[in-house]
C-alpha cells in the first residue's frame, strides 16, 4: 500500500472555452502522506474549493495526474472511481450537507451501505461512530431536530465511517460559533490521531491552521 494517502502532478484546472478560457490552477504538485494534517490557505477566488474538488475526484483536472492511496484517477473507470472515492475519502464541507429525510444514525451508515456493507454492520459502525463524537443519544433525531455543532460532528462522523485514507475539509467549522468550532476540531484532530486518517482542509481559522503539520498557501493558482 502506497505511503501517500494522495498526490497531485502537474494539476492543471481551467474554466472556459479557447479564447476565452481561464487557467485558475498552474501545473500543482503535492503530496499528502498518511495521517499528516495539511492546512491550505488563501484568499477567496483563489482556487481552493476547486483544488478539494479535484483532490477528491469530484471533477476533472485539465492537465496533469491524481493519485489516491498509489491509484492514478485517470486510468479508472467511473465505476470503480466510485467505489474508491467511497472507500478512500471522507469529505466535511461549511454546511453539513447532511440528508433531510434520513436520521442521523442513517445518514452516516449511508457511506457504508453505498458501499456494499450490510445493513446491520453499517449501523453498528455508524452507532460507534455517533457515540464517539457524543451523538449516542441522538441517532434516532433528524437534522432539523439537531443543533448546528450537531449537525456538523454528524457530517464528520459521516465522512469517517469507511476509515478513509484521507479527509478532505473545506471551511469544516466556518458556520460554527467559536467554541462548538473548536470542539469539532479537536475531535477531528482526536480521530486523525485514533484513525492514522490524514487531513486536507481549506480554513480561514488561524488558530486551526496553527495545529497542522504543514501550512501551504493557494496564491495566483500556485501552492506555495
Amino acid at each position: 500500500m502506497s505511503s501517500e494517502a494522495l498526490r497531485c502532478s502537474g494539476l492543471v484546472k481551467s474554466f472556459g472555452h479557447r479564447e476565452l478560457s481561464v487557467e485558475v490552477l498552474h501545473g500543482l504538485n503535492l503530496s499528502v502522506g498518511r495521517g499528516e494534517l495539511v492546512g491550505i490557505v488563501g484568499a477567496s477566488g483563489s482556487g481552493k474549493s476547486t483544488l478539494l474538488h479535484l483532490l477528491g475526484g469530484l471533477d476533472t483536472p485539465s492537465a496533469g495526474e491524481l493519485f489516491i492511496e498509489g491509484q492514478r484517477l485517470s486510468a479508472l473507470s467511473i465505476k470503480a472511481l466510485s467505489r474508491l472515492r467511497n472507500r478512500a475519502l471522507g469529505f466535511v464541507y461549511q454546511f453539513h450537507h447532511l440528508l433531510p429525510e434520513f436520521n442521523a444514525l442513517e445518514n452516516v451508515a449511508m457511506p457504508l451501505l453505498i458501499g456494499g456493507a450490510a445493513a446491520q454492520d453499517a449501523a453498528e459502525r455508524a452507532d460507534a461512530l455517533l457515540s464517539r463524537v457524543g451523538l449516542a443519544a441522538r441517532g434516532r433525531h433528524h437534522p432539523s431536530q439537531l443543533s448546528g455543532g450537531e449537525r456538523q460532528r454528524v457530517a464528520l462522523a459521516r465522512a469517517l465511517v469507511t476509515r478513509p485514507a484521507c479527509i478532505l475539509a473545506d471551511e469544516p467549522t466556518g458556520n460554527l460559533d467559536r467554541r462548538t468550532a473548536e470542539q469539532v476540531f479537536e475531535l477531528v484532530l482526536d480521530l486523525n490521531k485514533e484513525q492514522g486518517t490524514s487531513l486536507v482542509m481549506v480554513t480561514h481559522d488561524h488558530a486551526m491552521v496553527e495545529r497542522v503539520d504543514r501550512v501551504l498557501e493557494l496564491v495566483d493558482g500556485r501552492l506555495r
